[in-house]
Formats: structure tokens, sequence, C-alpha cells
């Protein structure tokens, strides 16, 4: 009788252990994907924006305009342009036949808290969920969201197979695709310089589940042989990742993996630094950049220091039509200090804020390893921008300002072209044709020689377009985006 109570003691604790399940437990219900639930699946937005510009597109040689100064006196105020005919977006959403239809968010090409998800009651002894996304205009025309060729409906939207058994995807959207997992871009198809309503979708999709780990009771029962009705929890292989991060990516939960030295997509963030910054959408398969904007605070006698919140979108939107998911932290990422007002910031001053607003008199900070840092400054000793670290530069509101009063120049595409030329000096490219004193004016020789590299890093383009160049163009053009090194901004000068 003994030793019947010290078996039965026994198998109360393997049951409610997370780690081993009696083979009935298994058997439950061999019909029922999750016999502890009534299984629904959720398709939930985070993000939506429309990837096209012709204002910054690089494949468009702008015409003159009024100048700035003119333009403002006409109308007595300085003038914010901002983007025409933004669109106004609907989404539907098609579950195993069954449609769903949002709310329009009116004239907002970004918008970045959609607040809108389906749920749907799906089938527990059927494996495959088929879900179709699509994005419309309010004239009903779809936008592309597809990397599939072509002009048909077909080629614009998107069709995804969720399984419930491993709460994961596959389709026109997966785990390692060039846009990255839960991210759409209609791009993918090479149309990055075609006007054909390229957008950019972040979602997420998952199922309900017992104890609310976000792991499927398939999962659970015969990869991990854990308990369905416990939490999994904590970092059970101490490899400083925790479970939901490694079984979300493809990992094992329960097998130690070398996370601080693995960086599958090349962009010198290692997958211990993905998991630092998975609330802001990184992918450890697909190539981020991250990027911390501070900025100084206005003077007392009315001196402004200004960055454009267009402008900002402007600087996202060419990184993210190439798949290389720009994160510029302007207030969401724990970065974006307000620098005191100063009149005139010397390169010693440049280096003290690098120090105090972004390291935080830390060498060792997290962040040093994953930001770049690009600092607004009033107005800055000797030129409107440079680099002065391997992964830190300032451009001068003030120069930047100026810079938008001359016939050539748009101010929202004078901010954000500076901004990413000084950027791309952290990329490590060179040699940069046409970044040199003969080549800056049309009456120098080296102006037109260099005119075939359409970049906002040759000093005939900056401040007019807002993108690298891809080298389709003839000598000395050279493609930039394929030559980014992204680990330069990692050294550190003495």
């Amino acid at each position: 009788m003994k030793k019947i109570y010290i078996i039965f003691i026994i198998g109360l604790f393997l049951i409610s252990s997370n780690t081993i399940v009696t083979s009935s437990y298994i058997k439950r219900n061999n019909l029922d994907y999750d016999p502890l639930v009534d299984i629904s699946v959720t398709v939930d937005f985070q993000t939506i924006r429309f990837l096209e510009d012709e204002e910054s597109s690089s494949q468009k040689i702008r015409l003159p305009r009024l100048p700035q100064i003119f333009i403002n006196k006409l109308l007595g105020t300085k003038l914010q342009l901002s983007l025409n005919n933004d669109p106004s977006l609907y989404l539907k959403v098609i579950i195993n036949d069954n449609e769903f239809i949002s709310n329009t968010w009116s004239s907002s090409r970004y918008i970045y808290n959609p607040d809108w998800s389906v749920t749907f009651n799906v089938p527990d002894d059927q494996e495959f969920v088929d879900i179709k996304i699509q994005l419309f205009d309010s004239s009903n025309v779809l936008y592309d969201i597809s990397g599939d060729t072509g002009n048909s409906d077909d080629a614009f939207d998107v069709e995804i197979s969720y399984d419930i058994k491993t709460g994961h995807w596959s389709g026109d959207d997966e785990m390692s695709d060039p846009s990255g997992y839960g991210r759409l871009c209609g791009c993918d198809d090479g149309s990055m310089y075609k006007v054909n309503k390229d957008s950019e979708i972040w979602f997420n999709i998952y199922q309900n589940d017992y104890d609310n780990d976000g792991i499927p009771y398939w999962m659970e029962i015969n990869e991990y042989q854990t308990n369905p009705e416990v939490p999994n929890s904590g970092d059970p292989d101490n490899d400083k990742i925790p479970v939901d991060w490694e079984w979300k990516w493809g990992y094992n939960p329960f097998s130690w993996d070398d996370h601080e030295n693995l960086d599958s997509d090349g962009d010198s963030i290692n997958n211990y630094e993905e998991y630092l910054t998975s609330e802001w959408f990184s992918d450890p398969f697909r190539k981020d950049v991250f990027v911390e904007m501070d900025k100084m605070s206005n003077g007392p006698n009315g001196e402004e220091v200004n960055f454009p919140e267009i402008s900002k979108e402007l600087f996202i939107n060419p990184f993210d039509r190439q798949n290389i998911v720009m994160h510029l932290d302007s207030g969401k990422m724990g970065g974006y200090e307000i620098i005191p007002f100063d009149e005139l910031s010397t390169s010693r001053e440049l280096k003290e804020f690098y120090n105090d607003y972004f390291l935080h008199g830390d060498k060792d900070n997290w962040r040093r390893g994953v930001f770049h840092y690009g600092v607004v400054v009033y107005h800055a000793e000797g030129v409107a921008g440079y680099v002065f670290r391997p992964n830190a530069w300032q451009v001068s509101s003030l120069g930047m300002e100026e810079k938008s009063e001359l016939v050539r120049f748009q101010r929202n595409i004078v901010f954000a072209s500076s901004y990413m030329h000084e950027l791309g000096h952290t990329f490590a490219f060179w040699p940069i044709p046409g970044h040199n004193d003969e080549s800056k004016y049309p009456w120098q020789p080296g102006y037109w020689q260099n005119r075939p590299y359409k970049s906002c890093m040759n000093y005939a383009w900056v401040y007019q377009i807002v993108d690298y160049s891809d080298g389709s163009r003839s000598a000395p053009d050279i493609d930039d985006w394929s030559r980014i090194d992204y680990s330069h901004f990692e050294h550190e000068w003495g």
C-alpha cells in the first residue's frame, strides 16, 4: 500500500511538471489539436505604411522650385510643406473564406497604431488555416503588399497558411523571407522605383492556448514535452534568451544556443541584441538598422531646432523598400534625449553629447552595439553635418534651414537627405564619387562627371534626393545598397 501511495505522488508530480507529460495525456484526443480550448486564430495588425513618394524617388530629377524664402514672403509665414495625396486606406482579411473589413484610416500613409485585429473560431481538427490579406484605398484600388510579380489582384495580395500545430505560418510570408516574418512589402518584386502602390504591413498571427504562453498545445506535447497547462517562461537552457522568443524564431528553448555570436542576417546585431530589440520588430533573419536621434532644445531667443516629422518618414522609406528595415528612435525606443541649447556646438562638445546623452557615461551600454547615433543640433562648428564617431554624426538645423531657402531644394528632403548622407559614412562607403570640393557645383567638371552616381552621398545629389544609388547607371555609378558595411559602426576611435 505504501508503494502504491508513493507511485501515486510521483505520478502527480510528473503531471504537474513542466518538462514531463504522460503518454495518456498525449493521446487524450488525437483528432483535436488542442483538447484544452476551442481554438480561435487572431490576425493582429501593428503598422501600415505606404512606401511610394515621388518627392524622394532617386529615379526622378525634380524641376527647380520657387525659392522657399519667396514662398514665405508671399504667404507671410514659414511654410511647412507636406506630402500630397495621402491615401485613405483600409484592410480586408479573409480567413477560411470568411471576410472581414476594417474601418478606413483617412488621409494617412503612415499608420502606426491601427488598433485593428480579427479573431475567428477555426476547426480544432484541421491543421491549416487559410488567410488572405489585402490593402485598399478608399477608391477600392488594391495596393501592393506582395512579392509576386505582375499587376493582377493575385500579385498584390498575400495568401498565408497558418499551422495550428506549430503556431507558425508560411506562404507569401514566412520566416527568413526577404521582407521578414510578420512583415509584408510590395517592393519584394523589385518595384521600389515604379509607381505600383507599394506598401508595407506589420502583423502577427496567433491562437489561444490554455496556459497563455503562446506556444500551441501540439508543440508542447510533441516537440517540447512540456505541460500545456503550465506556462513556459524564463530561460530553461541558460542561453540568455527566454522561451517565447526562441519558439517564435524556430529555436529550441530547451537546447542551448550561442545567441551572443549568432547573426544569421549579417547585420552586426547578434541574436541576443535582436531579442533586446524585439519589441520594436527586429528580425534575426532580415537586416535591421537602428538609429537614435537626439535633438537640441530650442534657444532662449526664438532659435528653433527642427527636424520635420515628414523628413523622418522620408528617411525611413528607402531602407524599408530595400528590406533593410530602418528603426528610427525619436522617442519610442528608450532614446531621443533633449540636449540643452547651445548656440554653436564644437567638435569637443559633440563628443560630450555622445558620451552624456547616448552612452550615458557607460562605455559598455548595450545600445552602443545596436544603435547608430545622429544628433540634431542648432549650429555646428565648420560644417552643417559630419561624422564624429564610426556610429555618430550631427546635422545642423540652422544649416538645413538655410539650404531649404535655395531654389533647388525642398525643406523636408533637405533634412532627410542630409541625415541619410551622414549615416552613409557610418556604413564605410568609399570611394564616393562626387564627394569632393571639385564636384559640388554645376560649374565644376566633377559635378557632371559624377552625375550618374545618383546617391545622396554625392554632393551633386545631396539635399535633393533621399536614397542611395542602386548602381544601375553608367560609370562611375556604384551600388551603395550592396556595399553597406554593417559592422563598421561597431568600431570605436580612441
